[in-house]
């Protein structure tokens, strides 16, 4: 009898799941918002006509079609079995106004669909959320924005539209599109089953505060793969509020940011687990690959591969010490709960920065079992902002002075390292002569195999 075949990876289901729209699109009725009377001059509202179309679909699937134009919209909202069809040349514009929204806060989105499946957007167009706009004072180191809290329905400084958002839907697609100046994050994933995000282009303004790329929260089966995402807040942002997160993959992006290219939190109340990112380029970015865990929630199960990471010194209003990976848990307030991580794994991983990694747990959430396997970390100092700061924030103990160094270990069980190389360039880093900082007594079980730091002339060649 022959060897019995190997089962088929859970990924390559959900890829062909997702694929089967492209598949049958020859099939797909298309309807024109041009036929509900849309003008797509970019002054006058659509929003009426869009909505209409939406309205109007009664086949599965069904494709909603914006001809080269640019569509003013206020919210428009999508339904199951509804694609929207953005060609090259159209822009979907949103609104600016308050009134262009509606009342509840938690529902501000240019494009939003709630309990649908079956739902998405695509086309190679634009989504814009005309984000300069909601600029009140444009400033280099980070924009003073507006916010919308005057209203009563929000509070705080963030309130603003987001861009575009999929709430309770099953079976979410967005692919070959470019969502660029939300106001605030610009795609929002919330409590999702089953969501493929792939070929998408995102830009944010660089110097804006909360226009997140990706934001996945409470979401379960998401795949994102061969997107640009170039922003100013965190690119890719798994949160857990009301449920936990289980099975995210992400691949083959690039990423730049002025805050953490990839964050699993801050809010993170439930479970994180299975989550894996592989062959991604992060340039000139705050912070690389960061957990920010402070409500009490667990991390297990978490793979980083085949990464190359830039990480520089940015104003430090902006969260971030230039940390290629930085890996926290502490209370986010003195009645919070603390979550604890283990089984990370960080394999293949290139690093330039200006910075060092910190990995800190506290005393009721470890950090367990880490693995670091066939990295080579470069550190050199390139800008002029100030180091010797630990960022503990958000809440803990904020920012912290403390010696520079390449690995800073805090309440660690647990950490293997092999196949590492740290090398130290010029003589800015002389001041960096502590490769490992850590107490014995917080951080136990510690395993170096094949690891060595040195000290290299400015120009020197460490590939």
């Amino acid at each position: 009898m022959g060897a019995a075949a190997a089962p088929i990876p859970h990924l390559t289901v959900i890829t062909f799941l997702f694929l089967l729209p492209t598949i049958t699109r020859s099939h797909t009725p298309t309807i024109s918002v041009r036929d509900f009377g849309a003008t797509g001059n970019g002054k006058h509202y659509d929003t009426s006509a869009i909505q209409s179309a939406i309205d109007s679909c009664h086949t599965k699937p069904c494709y909603v079609t914006f001809p080269t134009g640019t569509y003013l919209t206020a919210t428009v909202y999508l339904k199951s079995n509804v694609i929207l069809d953005i060609p090259k040349g159209s822009t979907i514009l949103g609104g600016t106004k308050l009134e262009d929204y509606p009342k509840e806060s938690h529902k501000w989105y240019v494009i939003l669909a709630e309990k649908a499946s079956d739902v998405g957007i695509t086309g190679g167009g634009v989504v814009d959320g005309q984000g300069s706009e909601f600029v009140v004072k444009l400033d280099q180191r980070k924009n003073v924005m507006v916010s919308w809290n005057q209203t009563g329905a929000c509070s705080g400084d963030e309130c603003r539209p987001r861009l575009v958002g999929f709430l309770d839907s099953t079976n979410v697609r967005v692919w070959n599109v470019s969502f660029t100046q939300p106001a605030y994050w610009c795609l929002h994933i919330v409590r999702c089953q089953n969501t493929s995000i792939h070929d998408v282009s995102i830009y944010g303004d660089f110097n804006t505060p909360n226009n997140d790329g990706i934001d996945i929260e409470d979401s379960n089966n998401t795949v994102i793969t061969r997107c640009r995402i170039d922003t100013g807040d965190d690119a890719i942002c798994p949160k857990t509020y009301t449920g936990p997160l289980y099975n995210l993959t992400a691949t083959n992006t690039w990423i730049r940011t002025k805050s953490s290219a990839i964050k699993l939190g801050s809010a993170s109340w439930f479970e994180f687990k299975n989550l894996v990112f592989d062959n991604i380029t992060i340039v000139d970015s705050h912070r690389g690959l960061g957990f920010q865990i402070r409500d009490g929630g667990n991390v297990n199960d978490v793979t980083f591969s085949n990464i190359n990471i830039s990480t520089r010194y940015y104003h430090p209003s902006w969260w971030g010490r230039a940390e290629p990976i930085y890996v926290t848990t502490c209370p986010r307030h003195l009645n919070s709960k603390e979550g604890s991580i283990s089984n990370l794994n960080f394999i293949n991983i290139t690093v330039n920065s200006e910075n060092g990694i910190f990995l800190s747990g506290s005393k009721g959430g470890l950090l367990r079992n880490l693995r670091f396997i066939n990295m080579n970390l470069t550190y050199r100092r390139w800008t002029n902002y100030k180091g010797g700061l630990v960022d503990y924030r958000p809440g803990c103990q904020g920012l912290v002075n403390h010696s520079i160094a390449g690995i800073i270990m805090e309440h660690i069980d647990g950490l293997d390292v092999e196949n590492v190389n740290m090398n130290w360039i010029d003589g800015r880093t002389e001041q960096w002569n502590n490769p490992l900082d850590f107490r014995p007594s917080t951080v136990n079980n510690i395993s170096l195999l094949s690891f060595h730091s040195g000290f290299y002339p400015s120009g020197f060649d460490t590939q």
